[in-house]
């Protein structure tokens, strides 16, 4: 869901079709790579980025632009996923209530409009994130009581509640210094396509299919590896895949089908890069639907979930079973929906089934919807649905909708069933748990009536799981937190309002001529490595 859109289609570009049009014949290139630099890198994907206002963006792919346009107070050391400082210059003073955050920064940094970078311009950046309103703005607007310049490199913060990951949450791509001459602050006050930040490349032409970035000669730490950096946006996976195949692209990433991805395994002359991803796809059940009101029901489609037959017959072995909302590479991951011992899980489903109500003479019957616009979900909705009908008494009808549509009407209670996906704001378990289970408002009873488990379409209510993600929040002793968090899937197995499917892996394809293609453990594509290897003489 939240970060999750960025796998819908991107925006059309005509020349692709020259590819489909050329025959055997050698394709006729791009308009914008005839005169090309032979240094220059050119990255193809089908996401699409309607905005690179960092108070606004709120896609996976637009994040790791910003992260190439933009500097974060903290970042993740190389290869690892441990915080190092960024525009900081080390790590937070926290107080011993857990509240103010004293936080030093870099001195002789310039923007890209020239403007010189302190602690009042990085308050005012954090504080135009809030305050403007855009789709990540509750990420700091929950969370933060005030932020002051205490000196002229010195950001002091003061939460309203303590809250454990806040260092990692620093490192969000949105939450970059951009510059007080070039932004203003107010509600819906956001600039989609300029960027004037402090990174390692500026924004050239933000055009309808493109992105063209520049190196940034004034760049305080390491330059970026090639002096010119394009990004195309296609139409689809065919074109991507076509495009790298040709040369039209050097870089391939976001979004390829698992039959493409094999195929360019196979291939000796394209690089292919992966590594285990972070993304969950999941069902969200609405808890106020019946037969979706009864906690039997619930448990028995956790239990019959054909997370084998997805792994290997829709993704070809290329993505990993998911046993919980957490992913299995972070810290605290409980295994909590898989199924060992006897009876059989099927046994167990029909049981429970039963105590419901639900027989073979009176099955249940659910609509279980999906985003028409990913081809592998419908591969996905028609293996679930096949498996389920036949092991246990429920019947499913697959409804399609646009990601548009589905996203509006999520907290309406229209859909009972939805496969959806989630990509994290940052990397703690937290944020695999917290915005799915918490509810400001409601009541047993009557499900959320207003918070962010309603925002998923679970309309989750719990005082427990209330309780136990405010005490993991303001948990400081690692061993007990982790002890908290593991509680927390522990209660979501047993109520069931959402079913992890299976992980993602990331992959990035890129021709043999390129240099610095790597995914690094905290899920973010690092353009800047990017670079040609050297003309032979």
């Amino acid at each position: 869901m939240r970060r999750g859109g960025s796998k819908g289609i991107g925006g059309g570009i005509g020349w692709v079709l020259l590819l489909a049009l050329a025959g055997c014949g050698k394709p006729e290139p791009p308009p914008f790579t005839r005169v090309r630099d032979p240094n220059q890198i050119i990255i193809g994907t089908t996401a699409k980025v309607t905005t690179l206002d960092p108070a606004d963006a709120y896609t996976v792919f637009a994040g790791n632009v910003l992260l190439a346009l933009g500097d974060r107070l903290y970042t993740y050391k190389p290869g690892t996923t441990e915080l190092q400082p960024q525009l900081a210059t080390a790590l937070p003073q926290v107080s011993a209530d857990g509240l103010t955050y004293r936080i030093p920064v870099r001195q002789g940094v310039v923007f890209q409009d020239g403007e010189p970078f302190n602690a009042e311009a990085m308050r005012f950046s954090l504080q135009r994130f809030m305050e403007n309103g855009g789709r990540p703005s509750f990420l700091l607007k929950n969370l933060v009581a005030d932020i002051q310049a205490t000196g002229t490199y010195e950001l002091t913060i003061r939460l309203q509640k303590p809250f454990a990951p806040f260092p990692q949450l620093l490192a969000f791509s949105g939450l970059c210094a951009v510059s007080p001459k070039a932004y203003t602050i107010g509600p819906g006050q956001f600039q989609p396509r300029t960027f004037v930040g402090t990174g390692p490349y500026q924004l050239v032409n933000f055009g309808s299919d493109s992105l063209k970035l520049k190196r940034f000669p004034k760049y305080w730490g390491t330059p970026p590896a090639s002096a010119q950096l394009d990004i195309q946006f296609l139409t689809s996976s065919a074109n991507l895949y076509n495009a790298l195949q040709t040369g039209a692209v050097d870089v391939a990433y976001q979004f390829l089908e698992p039959q493409q991805i094999k195929q360019l395994q196979a291939q000796s002359d394209i690089q292919v890069v992966s590594s285990a991803g972070t993304g969950i796809n999941y069902l969200t059940l609405n808890r106020t639907q019946p037969p979706l009101d009864k906690k039997e029901v619930r448990q028995a489609l956790a239990l019959v979930m054909p997370r084998q037959l997805l792994q290997e017959r829709v993704f070809q072995n290329l993505v990993e079973p998911a046993f919980s909302m957490v992913p299995s590479s972070l810290a605290g991951y409980q295994p909590v929906f898989r199924v060992a011992g006897e009876p059989p899980a099927v046994l167990q489903a029909r049981e429970l089934l039963t105590q419901a109500g639900v027989t073979p003479t009176q099955p249940a019957r659910l609509d279980l919807w999906y985003r028409s616009n990913i081809p592998s979900h419908i591969q996905v909705v028609t293996t679930i649905k096949a498996t389920i009908e036949r092991e246990v008494p429920v019947q499913l009808t697959l409804q399609p909708v646009d990601s548009t549509t589905a996203y509006q009407n999520l907290e309406k209670g229209i859909y009972p069933l939805f496969l959806l996906d989630w990509y994290p704001d940052f990397l703690d378990a937290d944020n695999y748990l917290e915005p799915f289970m918490s509810c400001q408002k409601g009541t047993v009873a009557e499900g959320c009536l207003a918070g962010s488990s309603r925002t998923f379409g679970s309309f989750y209510y719990s005082p427990k799981a209330n309780e136990l993600i405010a005490q993991s929040r303001r948990t400081t002793n690692p061993a007990q937190r982790l002890n908290l968090l593991g509680e927390l899937q522990k209660l979501m197995a047993a109520d069931v309002p959402y079913i992890p499917l299976w992980q993602d892996r990331q992959f990035v394809f890129a021709r043999p001529d390129v240099q610095g293609v790597r995914l690094e453990p905290a899920q973010t594509f690092p353009f800047w490595l990017l670079k040609k290897t050297s003309p032979s003489p």
